[in-house]
């Protein structure tokens, strides 16, 4: 019976101890699992895409969101909702060009978190602040967030808008061009970023 007793003890440190290491730390997120989509937006109306993870890593302390990195490759955007090949590459092109994201100069975006606050009664839930950088300009910016761990399978989900004048892209806005009208671009951009291991 001691004996017993002793190896289920033992088996019960060595489950603890086995979640607790990966309850905390750094836990790489999975490229090919994760998913950022964009959506920029015009009077009338609006285009969304995709930009891919090119790397990143969540930080967990006791199970808890503590920080975090990512990085995105610019050259990866895509455009979702444009059928006509020849016009939908024309708008990526665009995208990528000086007017928008300058990829051939900057082709990553990186988000360092810097302070998270964990929201009361809801466990999964969050405020972030993290600095954004885009065309090597950084600002801080405030998102919600909910970072779930299940078993060893982590999940992040993020809706963060952004005013893209902040990081000079200034191009089709009101706020910079007169006389747009129903041609202009809207400042915000919407990115839904869902991440997993």
């Amino acid at each position: 019976m001691q004996a017993v007793t002793k190896q289920t003890f033992l088996f019960l440190l060595f489950s603890v101890m086995t979640f607790a290491g990966f309850a905390q730390g750094k836990i790489a997120v999975s490229t090919e699992k994760s998913t950022i989509e964009w959506i920029g937006r015009k009077v009338l109306s609006q285009h969304n895409g995709n930009v891919k993870l090119q790397s990143g890593t969540i930080s967990l302390k006791n199970g808890v969101l503590n920080g975090g990195t990512f990085v995105m490759d610019m050259n990866s955007i895509t455009c979702a909702d444009i059928e006509n090949p020849d016009y939908n590459q024309k708008l990526v092109g665009h995208l990528k060009n000086e007017d928008f994201f300058n990829v051939a100069k900057f082709p990553t975006a990186t988000v360092v978190i810097k302070k998270v606050f964990k929201v009361t009664g809801q466990p999964n839930e969050y405020k972030v602040t993290a600095d954004l950088t885009i065309k090597g300009i950084t600002k801080s910016i405030t998102f919600p967030a909910t970072v779930k761990m299940t078993g060893k399978a982590l999940t992040a989900n993020a809706k963060i808008t952004i005013d893209r004048t902040l990081w000079d892209i200034k191009y089709g806005s009101a706020s910079f061009i007169e006389g747009l009208g129903d041609k202009a671009i809207k400042n915000e951009i919407e990115l839904n970023v869902n991440l997993a291991n």
